[in-house]
């Protein structure tokens, strides 16, 4: 069982570097966002390798530390530039693989980049988590994607959707030690939302979340009602900053002691003065054009970050 005890802001984030990166047909009717782009795969592929070095500079200009890896070409994983969704890191050193809906994703999950974050990169990882079994009844969660975590109050708010499903959430809950929110969310048109990272985020302080897209009455108020209880201040987001991925940003903490948000620059765009005040009242922004990624693949800065708070040898005893 995980420690209690956890910050609920990383130093450290996992990026991978894409290969063939292209928007995804096994992931398209679930994901509305994504098959934006009219480019071709190589010119998907190039944008999105200049998009994810712009973020990866960017945060580190910021003091973030960013472990890069490099996707493979072989398997083709086309969606490998977001790891949260298959790998969560954990302050007491677990580390938790989740079931994945599209075969292609499954292979995105990558035991050497567990070893070498354990070897060269000198994190201590005491045991691993591994949910995929879920995948054999059809049932899948899929990593901070589908789950988003108040680390440190010990509670996983989940949209249920054809990704997010009960019972791998609860053998996560169960296993980590964490409280279920669970809900019912939906687009314009009355879709489920995919991924709940898409509707919110949750700083320290401070939490985003497009509260109209929870369908009812009664779980809309229990969301809105524990994220006050436990102490943060809302930014609530409409429909259309929700289409402009401005639920799917992270806050972090630089090397200094600093609190950071990373987000797009669409989804930067599209915030209005008073959520920027609350916003930057608890962090500094930081921000990356990814547009190409976005249309693409319909994922956003959140997505493509992999929180390590996995503690370090140096530190443990």
């Amino acid at each position: 069982m995980a420690s209690s005890k956890e910050s609920q802001l990383a130093s450290a984030v996992l990026m991978i570097r894409p290969a063939r990166f292209e928007s995804n047909p096994e992931t398209a009717e679930s994901n509305k966002f994504q098959g934006k782009s009219a480019a071709t795969p190589a010119e998907q592929q190039e944008s999105a390798l200049r998009e994810f070095e712009e973020l990866a500079v960017a945060l580190e200009a910021c003091g973030i530390k960013v472990l890069r890896f490099d996707d493979t070409t072989d398997p083709h994983t086309p969606d490998a530039i977001f790891p949260n969704n298959w790998v969560s890191f954990h302050g007491d050193g677990t580390v938790v693989l989740y079931p994945m809906e599209a075969p292609s994703r499954r292979l995105e999950r990558r035991p050497d980049i567990i070893e070498s974050l354990s070897g060269e990169h000198g994190y201590v990882v005491k045991q691993i988590v591994d949910l995929s079994h879920h995948e054999k009844a059809g049932h899948f969660l899929e990593g901070t994607g589908s789950v988003v975590l108040d680390r440190a109050n010990r509670d996983a708010y989940a949209c249920l959707s054809s990704r997010t499903h009960l019972d791998p959430l609860g053998e996560f809950a169960q296993r980590m030690d964490y409280d279920i929110v669970a809900f019912d969310a939906t687009d314009k048109s009355g879709t489920p939302i995919y991924h709940t990272n898409v509707i919110m985020n949750i700083g320290e302080e401070f939490a985003v979340v497009c509260d109209e897209a929870i369908s009812k009455e009664v779980q809309r108020a229990a969301v809105l009602e524990r994220l006050t209880q436990t102490g943060h201040e809302i930014v609530s987001i409409s429909y259309e900053q929700l289409e402009s991925f401005a639920g799917n940003m992270l806050e972090l903490k630089s090397a200094s002691g600093d609190r950071v948000i990373a987000m797009s620059g669409t989804a930067r765009e599209s915030l209005g003065e008073s959520q920027r005040q609350i916003i930057e009242k608890n962090a500094t922004i930081v921000s990356a054009p990814i547009d190409n990624i976005e249309k693409s693949a319909g994922g956003s800065v959140r997505c493509m970050l992999a929180e390590v708070h996995l503690p370090s040898a140096s530190h443990s005893t």
